[in-house]
């Protein structure tokens, strides 16, 4: 035997079918309409061919030869717009007799227009539709359905002018309803039935008005509208009804429920909240009801997740004023968890599946609710930097929030947090498809443990330790989901990055007290640096590891009283330290990062020793032995190059606190180590130029020693740089060499000019003022006369210089 579903399924099965009838008899009507007016044209007599139609060929336009045009609009749009058009003007019409003429007609005279134009309107309907006009008949009902209205008003302004606007407007609503109602249903017209469903969603709301209903009353009015709407919605086979009563449905319920909110969490008692949650609770039950029938599966979900919300809001409206401030979130959160009990029910899946995006939403507001705090335990630590070892506060609370006010109801946070991470651990069981669940699950139990230090409050010693395990469990953690690839996994790599941020949030939390810091730092060092033997988490804990090291020699400096820039040399064992970590692990993803941490300690002792120029050039030194260490090894030779600048710039300070002030001192480091690398390179590579080999070497020195020679009143700094320029040019004319000869004979140059300028000047004044004229014309002549010839010497000098290396 076939098994039959339940009458009320079978009836929702019928009734979805019935609407996909309607839509495709509508289709249908359209796909005949067209049918007929092509039909139409197609037997349309042709005009002569006199007229515009070539003999063969289609007809011709009136002036260009173009086909006949397409008509533009089809003969139902034609005829639909001219009846709409007809019945809104009568409207107008009896809008305008009913406003501006009623006066001067008597009370008989009235009644009997009005009367008849309504009874006409309305009967009109009935003969059209036997004759199969109902297009017709629509716009002239569409008339009556008006007059109806106006009849209603005059009523009012001749029978009922003692009696209040709104409830006779209520009254009249409602009645208007089921007459357009009975009117629709027993012609079979279209727009009767959406406008007395339309209408139907005022009586109630007016009539509360009217009788000046309170503010619940009202609420409940207007959700017993939308619970009326929302059958009507499910049991409507039209498509227009469905569509007003959904939206009636969707405004009364949408202002029903946000007014029933409002009551019940600023009721100041628990009877009047109760009153208020038990709107909600009928909203919800309105709203489960709807889902359960309707046939679209997305709509099902949104209704159910609605209910779930005002299940949630009412509850939470009640707690609001029966328990502590600090308690009404976690039970918010609690009612959420309780929807998702829906799971193991037997409600269809689209109403479980929206109850549990409700109670989702919930968590999420819950955990927001959350945020202020876990971001002021994170940020809040770092004011103890601007006044380190000022004193241990007494709480841990008092270390964060030192300079602001701490979050109100803070001491439920940690527990709001774990139950919402409780709650994903529990889903990410069920949805082991989803890799995010578990990853936020533990972000957020991350939080929950970090905030209750700050939340209850503890010690401030015993705050300090709580993090510290904190960040040795993270670690731990990380360890232990790390992939034996080398390559971290995203609950792995969250669970590292929670510990470091831990690390350096309870770093500067330790920063209150000087046997904390130091105590703290060196902790972290040695823990975080152990975690970095796994090799997947080595490139993120080895350069955390450098950087507590680091802090922690600031500290120890600190501690015994050096000054900073003694106190560089303590930061300096952390770049030797990573110097030799990434000799070690040479090629591994570690070795970049670990360098970049030293050079990075590095640079702040070179900072430190800034004000102590002595220091400083020591310091440089030790830096320069580092880089060369690390140049030994074949992938980092550039390192040299470094190590070569930082020796450089240990000379170079360490003369200027010396007082040295002669250039050469500083220039001559330069050349002579520059002028070895390039003769070794010319050994090496006879197609190096000199300009690449010798060039920057020579003109480290030559260069400034002529711009203090041409200042230099002496006489020793102006041989002694033309006697060095002189070998320099006998060199490169020698070895044929360009740089050289071009840079020694260009110093010698300006060195004897420079040296007989005093006398050049002499004879100048000795002379008469047109010699130099006269000289400079005679010179003029003789290049004019032999431009030809120097020329061809000067070409022949360039080729020389250019057959030069």
């Amino acid at each position: 035997m076939t098994n039959l579903p339940p009458p009320a399924e079978e009836l929702r099965i019928l009734d979805a079918e019935l609407r996909q009838l309607d839509l495709r008899r509508a289709v249908l009507l359209r796909r005949r309409a067209w049918l007929v007016h092509t039909l139409r044209a197609a037997t349309a007599p042709q005009p002569a061919q006199g007229a515009g139609v070539a003999p063969g060929g289609p007809p011709a336009g009136p002036a260009t030869g173009t086909a006949a045009r397409r008509p533009e609009a089809t003969a139902p749009g034609v005829q639909n717009v001219l009846l709409v058009l007809g019945g809104v003007l009568l409207t107008i019409a009896a809008v305008a007799f009913t406003l501006v003429s009623w006066g001067h007609l008597g009370i008989a005279g009235r009644a009997l227009v009005l009367g008849a134009l309504t009874v006409g309107a309305l009967g009109a309907p009935v003969a059209l539709l036997r004759r199969g006009l109902r297009a017709t008949a629509e716009a002239v009902s569409g008339l009556g359905t008006a007059l109806t209205v106006l009849d209603a008003y005059a009523l009012h302004e001749v029978a009922f002018t003692g009696t209040g606007g709104v409830g006779y407007t209520a009254a009249a609503s409602a009645v208007l309803a089921a007459l357009w109602a009975a009117y629709g249903v027993r012609l079979g017209l279209f727009h009767p039935l959406p406008l007395a469903v339309a209408t139907a969603h005022l009586p109630l709301p007016l009539w509360a008005i009217a009788v000046g209903a309170g503010p619940l009353p009202l609420t409940a009015v207007l959700l017993a509208t939308a619970a009326g709407g929302t059958a009507v919605a499910l049991r409507a086979a039209a498509g227009p009804v469905r569509v007003v009563a959904v939206v009636g449905a969707l405004g009364t319920g949408a202002v029903g429920v946000l007014s029933a909110g409002w009551l019940c969490w600023s009721a100041s008692d628990p009877g009047s909240a109760a009153r208020a949650a038990a709107l909600l609770v009928v909203a919800a039950a309105v709203a489960l009801v709807a889902g359960r029938f309707v046939p679209n599966r997305e709509v099902a979900v949104a209704a159910a997740a609605a209910a779930g919300l005002c299940l949630v809001a009412g509850a939470g409206g009640v707690l609001r004023v029966s328990v502590p401030g600090e308690w009404t979130v976690p039970g918010c959160l609690l009612c959420a968890i309780v929807l998702l009990a829906a799971e193991r029910t037997s409600l269809p899946l689209p109403l479980r599946q929206g109850l549990g995006r409700a109670s989702a939403a919930v968590q999420g507001l819950a955990v927001l609710w959350a945020v202020p705090l876990v971001a002021g335990s994170v940020l809040g630590p770092a004011a103890q930097a601007v006044t380190p070892w000022s004193g241990a506060p007494r709480t841990v609370r008092d270390a964060v929030f030192a300079d602001v006010p701490a979050p109100a109801y803070a001491s439920t946070v940690p527990l709001v947090l774990a139950v919402v991470a409780a709650a994903l651990v529990v889903a990410g069981r069920r949805t082991p498809r989803r890799p995010a669940v578990p990853v936020v699950a533990l972000v957020l139990g991350w939080a929950a443990v970090f905030v209750l230090p700050v939340a209850l409050p503890v010690p401030y010693t015993a705050g300090l330790v709580t993090q510290a395990v904190v960040v040795v469990a993270a670690l731990g953690l990380a360890a232990r989901s790390d992939r034996a690839d080398g390559g971290p996994s995203p609950l792995a790599l969250t669970a590292l990055l929670l510990a470091l941020l831990t690390s350096v949030d309870l770093a500067l939390l330790s920063l209150a007290s000087e046997s904390a810091t130091i105590g703290v730092l060196g902790t972290l060092t040695l823990v975080v640096g152990a975690a970095g033997r796994r090799p997947g988490l080595a490139p993120f804990t080895a350069p955390a590891a450098l950087a507590h090291a680091t802090a922690l020699a600031c500290a120890l400096g600190a501690s015994a009283g050096l000054r900073p820039p003694h106190t560089a040399l303590l930061v300096l064992v952390v770049p030797a330290v990573a110097a030799l970590i990434a000799s070690r692990s040479s090629g591994s993803r570690a070795t970049v990062p670990v360098e970049v941490a030293g050079a990075a300690a590095g640079l702040l002792a070179l900072a430190l020793a800034v004000p102590d120029p002595p220091m400083l050039a020591l310091v440089l030194s030790l830096c320069g032995v580092v880089a060369a260490a690390a140049a030994l090894r074949p992938e980092r030779r550039a390192a040299g190059w470094a190590a070569a600048v930082l020796f450089l710039a240990a000379a170079w300070v360490r003369l200027a606190a010396w007082e040295v002030g002669t250039p050469e001192a500083y220039t001559l480091p330069v050349t002579g180590p520059a002028l070895v690398v390039g003769f070794l390179r010319r050994r090496r590579d006879t197609a190096v130029s000199s300009w690449t080999a010798y060039g920057a070497g020579l003109a480290a020195t030559l260069v400034p020693s002529l711009l203090a020679a041409w200042d230099d009143q002496h006489w020793l700094r102006p041989l002694l740089l033309g006697v060095a320029s002189l070998a320099v040019t006998l060199v490169g004319a020698r070895q044929r060499l360009q740089a050289p000869l071009v840079l020694g004979a260009g110093v010698l140059a300006l060195v004897a000019l420079h040296e007989l300028a005093p006398y050049l000047t002499q004879v100048a004044g000795a002379l008469p003022r047109w010699v130099p004229p006269a000289l400079a014309g005679l010179v003029l002549l003789v290049l004019g006369a032999t431009y030809e010839h120097r020329l061809r010497d000067a070409r022949r000098l360039r080729e020389a210089l250019g057959r030069l290396r």
